[in-house]
C-alpha cells in the first residue's frame, strides 16, 4: 500500500518505543477498491498514553488536540492532516452518538479494537512496518463478494446511523447487504431506533450516497426494502403511483424517479459538489406532486395535472426533514415547478417572449439539465436514443436571446424616470413592469425606445 513518506518515517520511529502504526478504515478499503485515498487514519498499538503519542508526533509536525478526549490527535505536516489514535474501548452510557464512555488502551489487539467498527470492509488494517494487511473479520472476502456485512450485533445497534451507512455504502459500491445485516437493520427500523437520530447526521449520509454513487438508486432501493422510507413519506408515497404507459412504460413514479436519479448522477459527474447536489435533490423531488394529483379518466387514461406545483410544498417537507439549509432548499423550487417547461415550449414552438419570461423564473441552463434527466429516465424509444431535442432547442434559443442563465435586463431604472421629470411614486414600479413586458415581447429593444415611450405616455 503506497503511503506518504512521513507516515513511514513515523512508523519507523514508533518501533523504537515497541509500538507500531496501522493504517485503518476507509483508506485501506479504498486501496482495494482502486479509489483515490484522501484521508489516512492511523492507529498506534503499544503506547500507554496519548501524551506519549503526542510527544512522538510533535517531533515531526504540529499536533492539534481536537478529539484528544476520544483518543484522536490531528497531526499536520506540510499542509496535510492525518488522524492518529490509540485503540479504544467504547461503552454505551447514554443516548445518541455522543453517549459513549471512551477509554484508550494501547495494549489491545487489532482484532479487539476493530470489533467496534461497523462493517467488515471498514475493519481491514495495514501494518506499515511488516507491510501486511490485517483482516480479522473477512472484509476482503466480503468486498470480493460485493457484500456489506456488520461485525458485531451488540455494538452495531448502539448507533442507529449505521443503517444509513449501510445504505450509502451499498449505493456507492454497488454492494448488497449480507442477509444477517439486512435482518438486523430491519429490526432496528421496525423498533423505532432511527427516530432518535438528528437530521444533521442523516443528511451527511444522504449527501455521501448522492455525491459518491454511480447509481444512487441502489441506496434508495435499500431504504425501501429496509422500511426506512417510512421516515420520508413524501418519497414512500411514490411507490405504486401509476403513470401513463405511453410516456412512462418503465413503471410507477418510484421506478421513474430512481431511473432519473441514476441518469442525473451520470449527467452531473464532472460538476462541482454543490451544483451536483442541487441537481440530484431536484430530480429526486421533481415528481413528488404526482402522489397527490394522479387521477384516472373514464377512458382509463392516467393524468397528473398540476403535479409540478403540488410538488413544491412536498419538496420543502422532505428537504426540511433532512436539513435547515433554507437557501439551498429554496433553490430547488424553480427546478421542480418548471421541469416540464422545456418539452412544453418545444412542442409549442414557443415565442421569444415565452422563453424570456421563463428566464425570469428559473435558470434555463439548469432547468434543461433537470428536464433532460426526467426525459431520459424512462424506457420510451425516444428516451433510449439518449437525445433530448427539446432541451437542445430551448438552450439554443435562450442563448440567442442571451437569457440562458439570467433574465433579460430591464433597460431602464427608477433614476431614468427621474431624469424624464417624473416624481418618485408607487407608479414607478407599474411603469417599469409595463416597459419590461414590452421588452419581453420585442416591442421595445433599446433604451432610447423605452425612454421615448415613457416620455410620450407619462410626461
Amino acid at each position: 500500500m503506497k503511503l506518504p513518506v512521513i507516515l513511514q518515517t513515523i512508523s519507523h520511529t514508533l518501533t523504537k518505543f515497541d509500538a507500531k502504526a496501522v493504517i485503518v478504515g476507509g483508506s485501506v478499503r479504498d486501496h482495494f477498491l482502486g479509489l483515490p485515498i484522501k484521508d489516512y487514519d492511523i492507529e498506534v498499538y503499544g503506547l500507554t498514553s496519548m501524551e506519549s503519542l503526542e510527544k512522538i508526533l510533535s517531533a515531526f509536525g504540529s499536533v492539534n488536540h481536537v478529539g484528544k478526549s476520544f483518543g484522536v490527535l490531528k497531526f499536520s505536516y506540510e499542509g496535510e492532516e492525518y488522524d492518529f489514535a490509540l485503540p479504544r474501548r467504547e461503552q454505551k452510557v447514554g443516548e445518541g452518538h455522543r453517549g459513549f464512555d471512551v477509554t484508550v488502551d494501547g495494549s489491545m489487539s487489532f482484532e479487539e479494537a476493530s470489533r467496534r467498527r461497523d462493517f467488515t470492509i471498514n475493519a481491514i488494517g495495514y501494518d506499515i512496518e511488516s507491510d501486511h494487511f490485517l483482516d480479522p473479520f473477512g472484509g476482503r472476502e466480503d468486498m470480493h463478494k460485493g457484500l456489506i456485512r456488520h461485525i458485531d450485533d451488540k455494538t452495531f445497534v448502539e448507533d442507529p446511523l449505521r443503517v444509513y451507512r449501510a445504505v450509502q455504502f451499498g449505493g456507492r459500491f454497488g454492494y448488497s447487504l449480507a442477509e444477517s445485516t439486512k435482518v438486523l437493520c430491519q429490526l432496528m427500523v421496525d423498533s423505532g431506533m432511527l427516530e432518535s437520530l438528528p437530521k444533521e447526521r442523516i443528511y451527511v449520509e444522504w449527501v455521501k450516497l448522492l455525491l459518491k454513487s454511480h447509481r444512487p438508486s441502489i441506496g434508495f432501493e435499500m431504504m425501501k426494502e429496509l422500511g426506512v422510507l417510512r421516515y420520508f413519506p413524501e418519497l414512500e408515497a411514490l411507490i405504486g403511483v401509476a403513470q401513463d404507459p405511453k410516456y412512462h412504460p418503465e413503471g410507477d413514479v418510484w421506478v421513474h424517479t430512481m431511473m432519473c436519479l441514476d441518469v442525473m448522477a451520470e449527467l452531473s459527474a464532472e460538476m462541482d459538489k454543490e451544483q451536483k447536489l442541487k441537481f440530484l435533490f431536484a430530480i429526486l423531488c421533481h415528481d413528488l406532486g404526482k402522489a397527490t394529483t394522479t387521477t384516472f379518466d373514464d377512458d382509463g387514461r392516467i393524468r397528473s395535472i398540476g403535479h409540478e406545483e403540488a410538488g413544491v410544498e412536498l419538496t420543502r417537507s422532505l428537504m426540511y426533514r433532512l436539513s435547515n439549509a433554507h437557501d439551498f432548499i429554496e433553490s430547488l423550487m424553480p427546478l421542480v415547478v418548471h421541469h416540464l417547461k422545456p418539452t412544453q415550449l418545444y412542442k409549442a414552438n414557443a415565442s421569444n417572449k415565452a422563453i424570456r419570461r421563463l428566464a425570469t423564473r428559473v435558470n434555463i441552463e439548469e432547468l434543461v439539465v433537470i428536464a433532460k434527466a426526467d426525459f431520459l429516465g424512462r424506457t420510451t424509444t425516444e428516451a433510449m436514443s439518449g437525445e433530448y431535442k427539446a432541451g437542445e432547442w430551448l438552450l439554443e434559443r435562450a442563448r440567442e436571446l442571451k437569457v440562458e442563465c439570467k433574465p433579460l435586463d430591464n433597460l431602464i431604472k427608477g433614476r431614468d424616470l427621474i431624469t424624464l421629470g417624473l416624481k418618485p411614486s408607487p407608479q414607478f414600479k407599474e411603469i417599469l413592469d409595463e416597459v419590461y413586458e414590452l421588452q419581453l415581447a420585442d416591442q421595445l429593444t433599446t433604451k432610447e425606445q423605452v425612454m421615448q415611450y415613457v416620455y410620450e405616455k407619462y410626461k
